[in-house]
């Protein structure tokens, strides 16, 4: 899995939205991975895509210390879900259609594609077609403060109030954090998990 793009980050899904797929079928997709990823990198850009980010149901365990699933990892199910902020809102699209967690990604990447082609023929303006996959605000599970004490006390600091850092310290902090609770070196999914939800939630923030 050595294309993945750089600006994409990958990490678990938390929670499905709705319903899982009962009766996936199997795709009859014949590119390979590295194109699929080519494509689905061709496509968030084409939207102006920021913070693109695709979750899969691959536990915080199963993926490298560069923040990348391990090449085998298997998925608890093949859903996955794209989310990203495009000029045209914050968009997000889940996908379980298919019997393998890849080809759903190739599905996401191909109706991305169908979607742009859609304005070609002038039939829509303001991008309407897209109206249906903007993201749906929720209240946050962390705030600037506790992601930041996450990321502290995983380190290995114990801290009463948050200390002031620079970027320099931030990036420190968050590779201790991330070595101390990574099962491979001693640490728990759990704690990873958290650790890799309070760093996206601080990238999102803009605070790292």
């Amino acid at each position: 899995m050595s294309a993945w793009p750089d600006e994409l980050t990958v990490d678990p899904i938390g929670e499905w939205p709705g319903t899982l797929t009962a009766t996936r079928r199997r795709s009859d997709f014949a590119s390979t991975w590295t194109q699929t990823l080519e494509l689905l990198d061709r496509e968030t850009r084409m939207l102006g895509g920021k913070n693109v980010r695709l979750q899969v149901a691959i536990p915080a365990q199963h993926f490298r210390l560069d923040g990348r699933p391990r090449a085998t990892a298997k998925a608890e199910h093949p859903g996955v879900i794209l989310t990203l902020d495009s000029k045209h809102g914050a968009l997000s699209y889940p996908c379980d259609t298919f019997e393998g967690w890849q080809d759903n990604v190739r599905a996401i990447a191909l109706a991305l594609e169908a979607l742009r082609k859609v304005d070609r023929y002038g039939v829509t303006r303001g991008g309407e077609q897209y109206r249906g996959f903007l993201a749906l605000d929720a209240a946050p599970k962390l705030d600037t403060r506790s992601a930041w004490l996450v990321l502290w006390h995983a380190a290995g600091y114990e801290v009463a109030t948050l200390p002031n850092h620079s970027d320099r310290v931030a990036v420190e902090i968050l590779r201790k954090a991330k070595r101390k609770t990574h099962p491979d070196t001693g640490g728990n999914a759990e704690a990873f998990q958290r650790v890799t939800e309070a760093e996206q939630y601080l990238r999102d923030a803009g605070e790292i």
